[in-house]
């Protein structure tokens, strides 16, 4: 198992400010990183990179808030689609050239794009076709491709597992995969072990949050019926802890969550990482 977490426990923007982060996040024993990119992202590749190495610190990359309105590769249009093609294809080669294994999110549309409507059959190719190409690029540069299924407040795209399992058939590609988040997955999955099942082998990552965005443990996750479903499928894969940093200066107040989720970073990860690698060992959650 490899652990993870994301920036977003600490900071809103990934910047060469913060690299030291990547050296404290292996001291925490994180195995990964997650960084943020878009528009209002601005750093030096190279410097990541180097800072990443010589921590031994893997990065995974996704689009976060500078993600312009219309890069949306579930849209009609065929010019808004190769638009939004062209801006993800963009951000992969900033990941590829920080050395990153994978691109991950909700790549099939854009979070906080809902219509009251099911996806069409039509929609889903429109998007297989998208993420073909992307995976693609991806794949050129040793990167991966993860879709991460969203909540109903946040898609109608893609909203459920067994949703991203049919867009990974028809996207037929084998540099696609799925990242299962357990805090989307409250409002869409009753049966998480059967979710995660069902995936099977397109099972990328977990991110790995409590239902209040909190540190994992305690709410309303089955986390009992999800470490089963890993052994099962004897997963080995990414697992990351995500939440917004809640303190005095952070940034969860602005992601539109009021609940003090994550005051610590680091203390979220040491809680976090205890939780998890006594869950995933079998012993008692609680």
């Amino acid at each position: 198992m490899r652990y993870g977490a994301h920036i977003f426990l600490w900071v809103r923007h990934w910047a060469d400010e913060h690299v030291s982060l990547l050296a404290r996040a292996r001291e925490l024993g994180l195995d990964w990183i997650e960084i943020a990119l878009g528009e209002d992202v601005v750093f030096s590749s190279r410097l990541t990179r180097r800072c990443a190495e010589e921590s031994g610190l893997e990065l995974v990359f996704s689009p976060g808030d500078g993600w312009p309105v219309g890069m949306d590769i579930s849209l009609a249009a065929p010019d808004a689609r190769r638009r939004a093609v062209a801006w993800h294809r963009r951000q992969i080669a900033v990941a590829a050239e920080c050395g990153g294994t994978a691109y991950t999110g909700a790549l099939y549309g854009q979070p906080g794009t809902v219509e009251r409507r099911l996806p069409t059959r039509d929609d889903l190719l429109r998007v297989a076709e998208g993420l073909h190409q992307l995976a693609e690029t991806a794949a050129a540069s040793g990167l991966r491709l993860a879709i991460e299924p969203m909540s109903h407040f946040r898609t109608h795209v893609v909203t459920n597992p067994a949703q991203a399992a049919e867009l990974v058939r028809l996207t037929d590609h084998p540099a696609v995969g799925v990242l299962f988040d357990t805090y989307h997955m409250v409002t869409e999955v009753r049966d998480y072990g059967a979710a995660l099942r069902g995936l099977g082998s397109a099972l990328w990552g977990l991110h790995a949050c409590e239902s209040d965005r909190g540190v994992p443990g305690g709410g309303l996750v089955p986390w009992r019926p999800i470490a089963t479903a890993l052994r099962e499928l004897r997963f080995s894969g990414h697992i990351g802890l995500e939440s917004y940093h809640s303190g005095p200066a952070g940034m969860a107040v602005s992601r539109g969550l009021f609940t003090d989720c994550c005051p610590d970073g680091d203390r979220f990860v040491r809680e976090g990482l205890a939780f998890l690698r006594g869950l995933l060992a079998g012993e008692e959650t609680g």
